[in-house]
């Protein structure tokens, strides 16, 4: 049997708030006037003219109120303000969740899972306590969740298997691979991602070619210098949760009006299975409670969810997991 410890890392691809967000907010002393402005102070936000400020505090006040009638009914997780409070869902949605193109072509049925036989004992793993997992990153206003989710996972599994926690470049992914199904800003899928760079020979790191938030010109001295490379990828079979505790995968999931403004807990959604965001697995557990989650790592800054991360239901009877999150999973390898 070969340790958990030495597994891959699992990605989790399409998924689909503040750190002083409490699961209790301000209560009826503070007019909603005064709470927006004091939003708009913590996360420097400002407005082009009263017209936008007015249209804004609208949509603040809205989701505000959901927030608090939300938490108020005691569920498994909850919500708060962070800085997409003052956006629609759908708005948050073309931003924010635009970053996961579905594979044109039919996805497989792995021949082989290197870790079937593999036996998992351990009901809590964190691989942030292990060193494997470097702080959380913001994609910004760039759809570029594809190559966040894709170099969290080759960070994780160099470390694991070289001893060596680099952060890497996902800037070089949207500037360069752009000649198949990726488009940096506008999306790709992390399998292409994988290909291209065991075909480039490797990624650089985070330093060397830093992250703009936008499209660029590839740099190809940049891309030639490889900090870590990995020698393949394989899918894990799909719709089977008892898989992906065997290796760190990305994961497809479906993002519901909720998880704009989660803030902490075990989301329990409700969600559909349209994959439209791209996490990273960085490990498991079970609550108090008994309820199963995953623990993931998002890329929307730390000021979103519970610091940057995200706990999901696991184990539920629908086989493809929450909000699809089975469905289409792999994971990059270095042998």
């Amino acid at each position: 049997m070969r340790k958990l410890s030495l597994l891959a890392f699992l990605l989790f691809g399409a998924l689909a708030a503040a750190n002083s967000a409490s699961r209790i907010l301000p209560g009826g002393t503070s007019s909603m006037v005064k709470r927006h402005e004091e939003w708009m102070a913590q996360y420097g936000k400002g407005y082009r003219n009263a017209a936008e400020k007015a249209q804004r505090f609208e949509i603040f006040k809205s989701n505000m109120e959901h927030i608090e009638s939300f938490n108020a009914r005691k569920r498994e997780y909850w919500l708060g303000r962070n800085q997409f409070t003052d956006l629609t869902n759908e708005e948050f949605n073309a931003i924010y969740l635009s970053g996961y193109k579905r594979s044109t072509s039919s996805r497989a049925t792995p021949r082989n899972f290197r870790y079937e036989n593999v036996s998992v004992s351990a009901t809590n793993l964190d691989w942030r306590s292990k060193g494997a997992v470097t702080p959380i990153k913001d994609q910004g206003q760039c759809g570029a969740c594809w190559a966040f989710s894709t170099v969290a996972a080759i960070e994780g599994i160099n470390q694991i298997k070289n001893g060596k926690l680099i952060s890497l470049s996902e800037q070089e992914l949207i500037d360069c691979d752009v000649n198949g199904q990726n488009h940096g800003c506008n999306g790709g899928l992390m399998d292409h991602a994988f290909q291209f760079i065991i075909d480039n020979g490797g990624i650089n790191t985070e330093i060397n070619y830093p992250y703009k938030a936008a499209d660029g010109s590839c740099n190809s001295n940049k891309e030639s210098n490889s900090a870590v490379k990995i020698t393949g990828f394989e899918d894990v079979p799909s719709n089977s949760e008892a898989s992906l505790l065997k290796a760190f995968l990305w994961f497809s999931m479906a993002a519901t009006p909720n998880f704009q403004h989660y803030t902490g807990g075990i989301f329990t959604g409700p969600c559909d299975t349209e994959l439209d965001h791209a996490v990273t697995a960085i490990g498991y557990g079970i609550n108090k409670d008994g309820t199963k989650y995953w623990l993931l790592k998002n890329s929307w800054g730390t000021s979103w969810g519970d610091h940057g991360y995200i706990k999901m239901q696991r184990d539920i009877d629908a086989v493809e997991g929450l909000c699809g999150l089975a469905m289409h999973p792999s994971y990059p390898t270095i042998n």
